[in-house]
């Protein structure tokens, strides 16, 4: 446990952080499972989960800021890392699918003659 008491001013800010980050995670997983084809399921999970992690990510900060009384910086290289693996991760599967796809109709056109 922690012995010391988180400020107020930090602990507002990062309640609503949590709070908002976890209902941004909750809404890219219920389009993970609304959405029927493969190209919008993977549009809504990887918004919804990249900005609610960055929202955890931001009142982490603050909170190891207030505690330590000084900037606490370390969880910014995990938000780059975050913000660049993500899109980069949905966009290969979304190029591989859009390949996948064009060897199918291919095959089938091929097939068909």
């Amino acid at each position: 446990m922690i012995d010391a008491q988180i400020p107020l001013w930090a602990t507002i800010p990062a309640s609503v952080l949590l709070v908002f980050g976890g209902l941004l995670a909750l809404t890219g997983s219920a389009g993970l499972l609304r959405f029927r084809t493969f190209y919008a399921r993977i549009h809504a999970p990887t918004l919804g989960n990249t900005m609610g992690c960055g929202c955890v990510l931001a009142a982490s900060i603050l909170v190891f800021s207030a505690l330590s009384s000084r900037p606490v910086f370390h969880e910014v290289i995990i938000t780059l890392l975050l913000i660049v693996s993500s899109p980069v991760t949905a966009m290969l599967l979304m190029r591989a699918a859009t390949y996948r796809n064009r060897l199918s109709k291919a095959d089938a056109e091929r097939d068909a003659s």
